[in-house]
């Protein structure tokens, strides 16, 4: 203010030493009101700067948290999501008693009581919707379903006993109840052989059969005796 005031002062003393010292002091108030107006439009400069950065960067942030977020939408709200975000898996459903289910997802030869006599070979349990064809040889069964309607023995079981073992490829020898079991193909067809007695009982399984897996065979030839 003082500076201002000097500087009129000594203009007024070079240029206007004929004016009244009125002028003079109008001259100042001037001076001060254009420097308060100059004051304040750079006060109101800098708080719109202030809030125009501010604004700016308040729009840059939703923005980017707009595209990093997928469950908000464009309008601010958040969109709808499923209960879940993967579907619920189903339990597997568990094979009942005495059946299970193969390595090739078939249904496994289910094994019930027999109570039909087969003369010299006997078994206690037989696959079930199979029976012995008639007449029954005193050393052979063959087991076919009822619906079977083909001579062709390799589409059924046969068992038969016999004093001699056969020779198995692929062999696998398990024990069990104080026997001793082979599993392994026969002319291209699962076959299993046990000793019991004095006798080789040999079961031939039907040709590409995925419904027999080792265990069955073996709780099949356990029930059997040769008489």
């Amino acid at each position: 203010m003082d500076d201002v005031k000097r500087l009129l002062e000594g203009f007024a003393d070079r240029a206007a030493e004929a004016l009244p010292d009125a002028d003079i002091e109008a001259d100042v108030t001037r001076g001060r009101r254009a420097l308060r107006r100059i004051k304040r439009r750079r006060r109101v400069t800098g708080v719109l700067c202030v809030a125009a950065v501010s604004a700016l960067a308040l729009a840059i942030g939703n923005q980017v948290k707009w595209w990093g977020n997928s469950t908000e939408v464009a309008g601010g709200g958040e969109a709808e999501t499923s209960a879940s975000s993967t579907p619920a898996t189903a339990p597997a459903a568990e094979p009942s008693k005495g059946e299970t289910m193969s390595m090739f997802g078939a249904s496994v030869v289910q094994l019930v009581a027999n109570n039909q006599p087969w003369h010299t070979i006997d078994c206690t349990l037989t696959p079930k919707g199979w029976t012995a064809e008639t007449p029954i040889a005193a050393n052979r069964v063959v087991l076919s379903q009822p619906a079977m309607r083909t001579a062709d023995t390799a589409a059924k079981v046969v068992l038969q006993a016999a004093p001699q073992a056969r020779s198995l490829s692929a062999v696998r020898v398990t024990d069990g109840s104080g026997k001793t079991f082979h599993i392994g193909t026969l002319d291209g067809r699962l076959t299993g052989q046990v000793k019991l007695a004095d006798q080789w009982l040999l079961v031939e399984l039907p040709t590409g059969t995925v419904e027999w897996p080792d265990d069955v065979l073996r709780r099949f030839m356990d029930s059997c005796t040769v008489n």
